[in-house]
C-alpha cells in the first residue's frame, strides 16, 4: 500500500548528512515540523518549517527536557487513517497527522565512554526521542520511521525514486530498525546504572553493533558475523578481512598480551588455535621475536603474532621471513611497514588502548552463561613455598612469567620455562600427566635442555607423577595452586628429588 508524505517531524542530534534529506522533502511540498536545533538548520537551507511549539500550543519546558511529548504530536502520528473513529477524534482535536518522523538519539553511549560525569551521562538519556521512535515504529501502517542518520541517503534515494511516497514493507523494515535502536539504546543505559550487576530481574542484556558479516564462521559451511566495533581497537593497515577463526585468536592473543605490560621488557607471542606456541621477553623486540619463534617454529607457521612495543626494521625483517596470517602491535616503524606489506593477505593491525568487556559471555545449551573475566595475576608476594626449598631469584622470575602463559592456556596446562621463554606447553590433555608429557616431548623436539627450568600447572595435582616425571626432566622448581587432599604427597616428592615448589592458591582452569 503506497503512502505519500505529506507531513513530517524533524528533530536531530546531528545535522550532517541531512541535507539532502531535507531538500527532497522540501521538493514534495512536505510540512515540516521542528524543534530548537534542527528547526535553525532547515530554516537555513531556506526550507519552510513550523515550530514544533506553534503546533502544540506549549512552549519547550525544562531546558528542553519537554518539547515533543504532547498529543498533539503523538496523536499526528499514532491515529490510524483507516479508523473512521481515530480520523474523527484527530479532525475534533485538530491534531494533523504525521507521516513521517526523523529522529536520533541522544549520544549516551558516547557520553560514557568519554568518561564524562554522572550528571552529563544521565542528561544525555533520550526521553522525547525514544517515545517518538517507539509511536512512529509501532504505526508504520501510516507512518515512516527514520531513525539514524546512517539512513538518511537511503531515505532520500527511496523517496525520490517512489515519488514522495512509501509502501508498507519500506515502513515495516525501517520500523524494525527503529526498534533494534531503541532496545540497543535502553540496553546500554541499564548496563550504565545497573553498573554491570543483574539484581534487577536477573536479565542478561547485550546489544553490540555494527554487525560485520565475515566470510564463514569457524568452518566454511557455518555462517558468521561480528558484533562490535573493531576500528575502536585496531587499525587494519593492511591484509584481508578478518576471519572468525582470526579473531578468535586475536582475542587470545591480545589478552595473553595485556599480561606483559608495554613499559616493561619487549614481549612477542605467538599464538595457534588461542594457545601460545612461543612466548618470550628480551632486551629488544627483534630478541623477542627470535626466542619465541625458537620455541616451536612449526606450529608458529600460519599462527598470530602479537608483540607489545613498535616493530622496528630488523624485526619485520625476520618476521617477513614466516607465514603467518596476522601480526598486532602497538605501531609500526616507517622502514618496517613496507617489509611487512610485501605479502597481499598478511594482516597488520595496529592496536589502540580500549577499554574491554568485564564480563565473558557464551551460549551454552538452550542459554547463556556469564562470568567475570579472569583478572587475577600471582606474583612473587602470592607464592607460599612449600618445600624444604625455596625457588631462586631467577626461579621466581621464571615461575611468574611461566604463570602468565599457563593462565591462558587450554586445560589441562603444563607449562614450562626459563625466564624470559616459554620452552614447551602441554594443552588441551584430559590427562595433567599427559599435558606434561608432551610438554617434555616439544622441548626436546625443538633442542631444549630442561635442566634448571620451571614448571606452572593450571591446577593442582591430584598424585606426585607430575612432580616425579618433571624432576627426572631436569625441573627445579614448580608453580600451582594446590588444594588437593593429597598435596603433600606431592611436596614429599619435591623434596626427595630437591625441587622447590610454591603454592598460589589460585586456579586457571580455561576450557
Amino acid at each position: 500500500m503506497m503512502q505519500p508524505i505529506r507531513s513530517a517531524l524533524v528533530s536531530v542530534y546531528y545535522k550532517d548528512r541531512l541535507e539532502p534529506l531535507i531538500r527532497v522533502l522540501a521538493q514534495h511540498g512536505v510540512q515540516l515540523y521542528s524543534t530548537g536545533g534542527t528547526q535553525k538548520f532547515i530554516e537555513e537551507l531556506g526550507v519552510p518549517v513550523t515550530a514544533v511549539e506553534s503546533l502544540t500550543g506549549f512552549p519547550e519546558v525544562f531546558g528542553g527536557r519537554v518539547k515533543t511529548l504532547h498529543p498533539t504530536v503523538f496523536g499526528g502520528i499514532l491515529h490510524r487513517r483507516h479508523e473512521a473513529t481515530d480520523v474523527a477524534q484527530a479532525a475534533e482535536h485538530q491534531i494533523p497527522p504525521i507521516d513521517l518522523v526523523i529522529v536520533d538519539l541522544y549520544p549516551f553511549e558516547e557520553t560514557v565512554a568519554s568518561g564524562a560525569a554522572e550528571a552529563d551521562v544521565i542528561e544525555k538519556i533520550d526521553i522525547g526521542g525514544i517515545s517518538l521512535l517507539r509511536a512512529a515504529a509501532k504505526n508504520y501502517r501510516d507512518v515512516l520511521v527514520v531513525s539514524s542518520r546512517d539512513q538518511y541517503e537511503a531515505v532520500t534515494t527511496l523517496l525520490t525514486e517512489k515519488q514522495g511516497a512509501t509502501d508498507l514493507a519500506d515502513r515495516r523494515d525501517y520500523a524494525a530498525a527503529a526498534f533494534e535502536a531503541t532496545s540497543h539504546y535502553d540496553t546500554h543505559i541499564f548496563q550504565y546504572l545497573s553498573q554491570g550487576t543483574t539484581q534487577h530481574g536477573a536479565a542478561l542484556k547485550v546489544s553490540q553493533k555494527p554487525a560485520t558479516p565475515l566470510r564463514y564462521g569457524e568452518n566454511p559451511h557455518q555462517q558468521g558475523t561480528f558484533y562490535g566495533d573493531l576500528s575502536a581497537l585496531f587499525d587494519q593497515l593492511h591484509g584481508k578481512q578478518l576471519s572468525y577463526n582470526n579473531l578468535v585468536d586475536v582475542d587470545a592473543a591480545v589478552l595473553l598480551m595485556q599480561e606483559f605490560q608495554a613499559d616493561g621488557p619487549a614481549a612477542c607471542a605467538i599464538l595457534k588455535h588461542t594457545n601460545a606456541c612461543g612466548v618470550a621477553q628480551a632486551g629488544s623486540l627483534h630478541e623477542a621475536y627470535l626466542n619465541a619463534l625458537a620455541c616451536d617454529p612449526v606450529s608458529a607457521f600460519g599462527g598470530v603474532i602479537i608483540v607489545n612495543q613498535v616493530v622496528d626494521a630488523a624485526t619485520a625483517g625476520e618476521l617477513n621471513k614466516l607465514f603467518f596470517e596476522v601480526l598486532i602491535a602497538p605501531d609500526f616503524a616507517p622502514d618496517a611497514l613496507p617489509v611487512l606489506q610485501s605479502k597481499k593477505n598478511r594482516i597488520l593491525l595496529r592496536q589502540k588502548p580500549v577499554a574491554f568487556p568485564q564480563k565473558q559471555i557464551k551460549t551454552l545449551l538452550n542459554g547463556i552463561i556469564e562470568q567475570d573475566f579472569d583478572k587475577v595475576v600471582e606474583g612473587a608476594h602470592e607464592f607460599r613455598t612449600v618445600t624444604e626449598s625455596a625457588p631462586t631469584a631467577e626461579e621466581v622470575a621464571a615461575l611468574e612469567f611461566a604463570l602468565k602463559i599457563c593462565k591462558h592456556t587450554k586445560s589441562n596446562t603444563i607449562v614450562l620455562a626459563r625466564a624470559g621463554q616459554l620452552l614447551a606447553s602441554g594443552v588441551g590433555q584430559t590427562s595433567r600427566v599427559d599435558a606434561l608429557r608432551q610438554a617434555i616431548e616439544k622441548a626436546k623436539a625443538f633442542g631444549f635442555d630442561l635442566q634448571g627450568a620451571v614448571m606452572a600447572s593450571d591446577a593442582f595435582f591430584p598424585f606426585p607423577d607430575c612432580v616425579e616425571i618433571a624432576g627426572e626432566a631436569g625441573i627445579r622448581a614448580v608453580v600451582q595452586p594446590g588444594g588437593s587432599i593429597k598435596d603433600q604427597d606431592s611436596i614429599a616428592a619435591a623434596n626427595q628429588l630437591g625441587m622447590a615448589m610454591v603454592l598460589t592458591g589460585v586456579r586457571h582452569f580455561k576450557h
